[in-house]
């Protein structure tokens, strides 16, 4: 038997591989047995059946039946004619004879099956985490599976209706595709659940994005709220307390604040009143606290105490210098340095000389047998200087009875004169003792 294989009008199969054949021998009296049928030579797209034991004669009545099975049609319906061919004798010696015979068949257009159809959500909208539940209108006949994204391969389904087993993040599209079992053809169904939360791996945006604020995933994160010409970092969603920014480092033309702290408890605290700034020991103390700084340059400091090691004017200028001892002042070389004050109020002076602002002021000095008065530069030989007095010169500071002293008198009138008090209360003239009197006005 040869059967007509393609897809048009008078073909019976697209595929001949897949149908099914199988024979049967019977006689009149019942006797039933199987037919060997094997497929005819290679692209002929024949079944042949023998009989059994090659020859077998035919009594009336007997008959023999070849059967196809599991064709798949071809889809155009038509008139298909398959072509059968017989070897038979009419006598036992006979010679075979070969005849043929027309077996005629009707294809007509399988009924279409109803397509699925009204594929939707139960909640258009969902926030991020909630359950779904998907549905349709099945149609018997058909293999229903549904794939989305994150799905490794598309999911069986059935009775109308499915949940995903994660509740969608973000917005997520739906595909249902729903199978004929006959013809194999498919429809696709789709439907897109938005997420009013949405959370995001991942976003690129090009041209920016327009949103009054952003929020952590999770219920009490914090917010960054967008207002007119700034953005503000809230505690959570919906609070008006201010929240924290946390960052490795910023950059930014400047910062307005109440107060700086450090990040741990007990950390130090800069407040920012009017006009400059305080440093306190922690947040919320009024205990002043310490600062820190390689440098510090300002108009103006006003503190209680300054612990440094060293204190310099600005450009190539002096500086002062904290040892154990006290202070040195240093010039801008390293070398020592001048102190210029209109008063200096001190307990003690120790110095090697003491001068007037100019090079050329006298000077004096102290050896260890008392004080010298001098004039003249310092580096040159020292030069005997004067010493000026209003009323005279005393030995101490004692100016009452019972205490003895001695001085020089200077009067107004020009007269020197030397006086010793006893510690009785009496006074007489002393001794000047003189190696030379020089007469000389000149030299005065």
């Amino acid at each position: 038997m040869e059967v007509p294989v393609g897809n048009g009008a008078g073909d019976l199969t697209s595929d001949f591989n897949k149908i099914k054949p199988k024979g049967e021998y019977g006689t009149r009296s019942g006797t039933r047995s199987s037919l060997n049928v094997q497929p005819g030579p290679q692209g002929s797209n024949a079944f042949q059946a023998t009989a059994p034991g090659g020859r077998t004669p035919f009594a009336p009545g007997d008959y023999m039946v070849l059967t196809l099975e599991n064709v798949p049609v071809a889809p155009t319906a038509g008139l298909a004619v398959l072509t059968v061919t017989e070897n038979t004798s009419r006598t036992r010696t006979g010679r075979l004879t070969t005849s043929f015979a027309a077996v005629a068949l009707v294809k007509t257009a399988p009924k279409e099956l109803p397509a699925p159809r009204d594929f939707r959500p139960d909640k258009a909208m969902v926030d991020a985490g909630e359950k779904l539940t998907l549905r349709w209108a099945e149609s018997a006949g058909f293999r229903y599976e549904i794939t989305y994204p994150g799905a490794p391969q598309p999911v069986p389904v059935s009775r109308g209706s499915w949940s995903p087993p994660d509740a969608p993040k973000r917005a997520t599209t739906y595909i249902l595709i729903a199978t004929d079992r006959n013809t194999r053809q498919q429809h696709f169904l789709t439907t897109t659940v938005q997420v009013r939360n949405p959370i995001l791996e991942t976003l690129t945006a090009t041209t920016g994005i327009d949103t009054p604020w952003v929020g952590g995933p999770n219920s009490g994160d914090g917010a960054v709220a967008f207002s007119q010409g700034g953005a503000t970092v809230r505690r959570t969603r919906g609070s008006n307390d201010p929240g924290t920014l946390y960052a490795g480092e910023a950059t930014v033309s400047g910062v307005a604040t109440e107060y700086v702290r450090g990040l741990n408890s007990g950390d130090g605290d800069i407040t920012f009143p009017q006009g400059g700034v305080r440093v306190w020991s922690t947040r919320g103390s009024n205990d002043q606290g310490t600062l820190y700084a390689g440098e510090v340059i300002a108009d103006r400091t006003t503190v209680n105490r300054v612990n440094t090691e060293r204190v310099q004017g600005r450009a190539n200028t002096g500086g002062i210098t904290f040892t154990a001892d006290g202070v040195e002042v240093s010039n801008n070389s390293g070398g020592q340095g001048a102190v210029l004050a209109d008063r200096i109020a001190v307990n003690r002076v120790n110095a090697t000389r003491v001068q007037g602002k100019s090079t050329t002021d006298g000077w004096i000095s102290f050896p260890e047998s008392g004080i010298q008065v001098s004039h003249g530069a310092y580096n040159d030989p020292p030069r005997i200087g004067a010493v000026y007095a209003e009323s005279g010169i005393y030995r101490n500071q004692s100016f009452t009875g019972g205490e003895a002293n001695a001085w020089i008198t200077l009067s107004d009138g020009g007269g020197v004169s030397v006086e010793q008090r006893h510690e009785d209360g009496t006074t007489t003239y002393g001794v000047l003792r003189v190696s030379r009197i020089d007469t000389d006005a000149a030299r005065w």
